[in-house]
């Protein structure tokens, strides 16, 4: 049974051999960049610095993981790639909403 994974491919495709021995570090770098856009989307809170960089720090630790599942291709940075489209498209409209109150009352 093949699995597809088009970030895989494409990042295999268009960097070619540097692709193919880099691999998990270049997903790892897109999950990691996906998941922090996705956390700041939609879970982030206004935190002292101290625990902002422990949040960071655990967010590092636990794309290992998900980068792992990403190298058997399964489509982890996809996945990352559309929870960050639909949060960032869900938080326009919120913030379209909100400043049409605030002009309408």
């Amino acid at each position: 049974m093949y699995i597809y994974s088009a970030i895989y491919d494409l990042f295999l495709n268009h960097f070619g051999d540097f692709g193919e021995k880099h691999m998990f570090w270049l997903l790892y770098i897109a999950n990691f960049i996906f998941g922090a856009i996705a956390y700041k989307l939609g879970f982030a809170r206004k935190l002292p610095l101290l625990k902002n960089i422990v949040v960071y720090i655990l967010l590092a630790v636990g794309m290992f993981i998900i980068t792992i599942f990403s190298i058997m291709r399964l489509p982890m940075t996809e996945s990352l790639i559309i929870i960050s489209a639909v949060l960032a498209i869900y938080r326009y409209r919120l913030h379209n909403q909100r400043k049409s109150k605030q002009y309408g009352q």
